[in-house]
């Protein structure tokens, strides 16, 4: 192939990987894929992450898991460039079912409490022994088990209802898959080291999709 066809090429790829969907049709919705971030979705169909966010009511964004299906366009009757006030008046009422009665997921003292450095900020860092037992801190499906969501090492996220998640991060073995039915109490991991090298668990409860003190949903110690 001489190089003017090679260049050719190399721009007809290039020009296939942009921002899907300008032109054409967008679809509905996208079921999320692994390794994808809200960014990367937001700027494949030429949105922006906050519109997704909003229309999905997902908090920051930062912890979206494969299978998970974001819609795309904004609710019946409102565009794309309705102020977030507007928009908020008009999505549907935000679920709000009981938390499910959390319980600690591991033995160990918080040794970073809710948005305290190092690590995400969304959660806490319980400090403990490599190998540990991680235990769900309450009853719920597996939504996600891997490593492909960047600041959480091997993560697991439990979906206990519409309204709350929890999340499990910097473990050193999964223990249970996803679409799994976890029982509260049941180990599901064991603990591995955080970006620090100490053996930790990072610990996170979403309510609607925002990250909440997980204290403020623990038995006290």
């Amino acid at each position: 192939m001489d190089a003017r066809r090679l260049l050719l090429v190399i721009l007809l790829l290039l020009s296939a990987c942009g921002p899907a969907m300008r032109g054409g049709t967008s679809p509905d919705v996208h079921t999320v894929r692994r390794g994808e971030t809200l960014f990367s979705i937001a700027y494949r169909y030429g949105r922006s992450a906050d519109e997704l966010a909003r229309w999905n009511r997902l908090g920051d964004g930062s912890l979206i898991y494969p299978g998970q299906v974001i819609r795309l366009t904004p609710p019946a009757g409102q565009s794309a460039t309705s102020t977030p006030q507007t928009i908020k008046r008009s999505l549907p009422d935000i679920p709000d079912q009981p938390s499910p009665g959390f319980e600690w997921p591991t033995m160990g003292r918080i040794d970073v409490g809710f948005g305290g450095k190092p690590g995400t900020g969304t959660g806490v860092l319980i400090d403990g022994r490599a190998g540990q037992a991680v235990r769900a801190a309450a009853s719920g499906s597996v939504v996600y088990a891997g490593s492909g969501l960047i600041g959480y090492g091997q993560l697991i996220i439990l979906k206990h209802n519409d309204t709350y998640l929890s999340a499990y991060g910097y473990n050193a073995s999964l223990l249970v898959k996803e679409g799994q039915f976890i029982k509260r109490g049941e180990q599901i991991a064991t603990m591995g080291e955080g970006p620090e090298h100490k053996p930790r668990l990072h610990f996170e409860i979403r309510r609607n999709g925002e990250p909440v003190d997980p204290r403020q949903y623990l038995p006290a110690r």
